[in-house]
């Protein structure tokens, strides 16, 4: 096979050799216009995930070359997973390159919240992550909402360089750039976008009118966010599609809130109050008292608590429990990749159980 194709939906050199390999293509699709690998043609046409073989060495290794490219630096995070989708070092990956960072999925968010907060609070959580971005936008890549604003800074802000896209798996990266490229182009959608984790394999490089290119790179699997722990057909009650219903309980103390069968949240004294609970809307909550969550859990995980699913709970990680007193009103207790609890009031003291390995974390509220 003398010239060398690579697949325009996730970047992959092409082979014709071994099915079972990455990049595999029948010879006969190599005469087609647009050429795709055989994981992308089934993601594409029959919603079918193949796992796949690259490490966490492979992501950054791209990453690394970011730093001694001469370009600008689209980073892209999930807003209702702000802190489970950031990439930690971006600033040193990026080297003298400037940064401008996007919040996708603003759709999400309730319509209460203003954009003009929303963003402050991106640019005030980006500093004390280490990251000053010449700019924040949010937008909503499902919706087109706000794509033609970013586009247009995009195109300002590059200087006529090349524009480098990064962020983690499942942030909508690829999404993005398909809208930027409809907007520009009018053509569809060229990337393979799709909920699960990992889809864009190599640099894909979409070439612009001067001479430059977007370059489209793999998602950086973050292995703390909790869709790494749900099974493939559950992705979907943990990856909101619609605005979140904020639901707010009337909590006594010494009370739980069980959030399907992935995570668990304990108030456990501190008067009665109310929380504010921002899950997918598909996630069904429920309520016990504190001393027989230990028991729930054990005898209904699976059925009455689910996601996970009955079959996965052998191998479904522990829930770890981590401890917090909330020293100011309106803080955010975190889950990572699932949504977070708004304790509203100082002076609380929670509990937050999660598998073992996801991250749980406390923040100024969002909302």
């Amino acid at each position: 096979m003398s010239e060398q194709f690579n697949c325009t939906g996730c970047g992959v050199k092409i082979q014709t050799e071994n099915p079972e390999e990455l990049g595999y293509a029948p010879s006969s699709s190599l005469e087609k216009e647009v050429v795709v690998c055989q994981r992308c043609f089934r993601l594409k046409n029959y919603n079918e995930i193949q796992d796949v073989s690259l490490t966490d060495d492979d992501f950054l290794k791209i990453l690394n070359e970011l730093g001694s490219r001469d370009a600008l630096i689209v980073k892209i995070v999930d807003i209702f997973d702000f802190n489970g989708s950031w990439l930690p070092g971006i600033h040193r990956f990026a080297g003298k390159n400037p940064v401008l960072l996007i919040g996708n999925k603003a759709d999400l968010v309730p319509k209460s919240v203003k954009q003009r907060k929303l963003i402050d609070w991106m640019k005030k959580e980006s500093r004390e992550l280490g990251l000053n971005p010449i700019d924040v936008f949010l937008v909503s890549a499902a919706k087109g909402y706000n794509i033609k604003e970013a586009a247009a800074a995009i195109d300002e802000y590059r200087n006529g360089k090349d524009v480098y896209i990064v962020g983690c798996t499942n942030v909508g990266k690829s999404t993005f750039i398909n809208r930027i490229i409809k907007e520009v182009t009018g053509e569809g959608d060229i990337i393979t976008t799709s909920h699960f984790p990992g889809t864009t394999l190599d640099m894909i490089e979409i070439p612009l009118e001067d001479g430059k290119a977007i370059v489209d790179t793999p998602g950086i699997i973050n292995h703390h966010q909790m869709a790494h722990y749900v099974d493939k057909r559950d992705l979907k009650f943990i990856t909101p599609k619609k605005e979140i219903k904020t639901k707010v309980y009337q909590l006594n103390e010494q009370q739980t809130l069980f959030f399907g069968g992935l995570a668990r949240f304990d108030y456990i004294s501190g008067g009665r109050r109310s929380f504010s609970c921002y899950v997918p809307n598909e996630i069904s909550i429920h309520r016990t008292k504190l001393e027989k969550a230990d028991e729930l859990y054990e005898n209904h995980a699976g059925e009455l608590l689910t996601p996970p699913r009955r079959e996965q709970m052998d191998e479904f990680p522990e829930l770890v429990r981590h401890e917090f007193t909330i020293k100011e009103a309106k803080t955010d207790v975190v889950f990572s990749g699932l949504g977070w609890v708004t304790v509203n009031d100082a002076g609380a003291k929670v509990a937050a159980h999660v598998p073992k390995g996801v991250h749980v974390m406390l923040r100024r509220s969002l909302i």
